[in-house]
């Protein structure tokens, strides 16, 4: 293998660790983000719990652990025959460089309140 070719491979290398070094911030604010709604969704309580109850749970969580990649006004909480759905669904924009962003794409945020989600 010639030397620019190794250059080559260790420039290709490199932007894919500065890639994910610059990713893994908003994959493990995901993943507090899924938890937080994971914990409402399951300490929901149909008789007495409103969307509004839902919302400041949510508000509340999300300032207390520090998220600031998702408000929770962004989240939506709606009622859906009968049942109570927690959506939080979002996009993070990550600058890679200059004029080059990752979007990063969290679809599976979306739950059904008063439901056990534990392992």
């Amino acid at each position: 293998m010639s030397l620019p070719a190794m250059l080559i491979i260790a420039m290709m290398v490199g932007f894919f660790i500065m890639v994910g070094l610059r990713m893994a911030p908003s994959y493990i604010e995901f993943l507090q983000v899924r938890e937080v709604v994971t914990r409402v969704a399951e300490e929901y309580n149909r008789e007495g719990d409103t969307i509004a109850d839902v919302r400041r749970k949510l508000a509340t969580l999300l300032n207390t652990n520090q998220i600031y990649g998702i408000d929770y006004k962004d989240i939506e909480v709606f009622r859906e025959e009968g049942r109570t759905w927690i959506d939080a669904s979002y996009e993070a924009r990550v600058p890679v460089a200059w004029r080059i962003d990752a979007v990063i794409k969290f679809d599976d945020l979306k739950y059904e309140a008063g439901r056990s989600y534990s392992d």
